[in-house]
């Protein structure tokens, strides 16, 4: 397999325009279509499913674009901070791994805090390999 060249920054970024437009021109029309189809046929459990596809993509590419900002804001830098931007992994799966090396910042530890409120050990349970070979491998 020949390696391919890295775009240019002005074809990147155009990349990025076409892609962005048609996620808001055409992701209502799927959204509508998929919860009215489930609607009117015998899958509508089907649509919970839906739903949780739709947050976990939704979650990733927030990972992805706000990588930066998460960083600066939610990480304390050591050499055991697991840093955002992965594109396929969700943000709270970064926090469950910050968590448990403490390289959460106050911010960090208060959004951690929320959102085990709002489903118990979210962080933690939505780390995407085993956590426990993950936090030896940190020791």
């Amino acid at each position: 397999m020949r390696k391919r060249e890295p775009h240019s920054f002005l074809m990147s970024f155009l990349l990025f325009c076409v892609a962005l437009l048609l996620v808001i021109t055409t992701a209502p029309i799927g959204f509508l279509y998929a919860i009215i189809r489930q609607a009117f046929s015998s899958k509508s459990k089907s649509l919970n499913v839906y739903f949780i596809e739709v947050a976990l993509v939704l979650d990733e590419v927030g990972n992805v674009m706000m990588q930066h900002f998460l960083n600066d804001t939610l990480l304390i830098t050591s050499s055991a901070t697991y840093y955002f931007g992965n594109k396929s992994e969700t943000i709270s799966s970064v926090i469950g791994k910050n968590s448990l090396t403490n390289t959460l910042s106050p911010l960090g530890r208060a959004l951690n805090s929320f959102l085990n409120f709002l489903d118990k050990d979210h962080s933690f349970n939505s780390i995407i390999y085993d956590v426990k070979a993950w936090k030896d491998k940190m020791i």
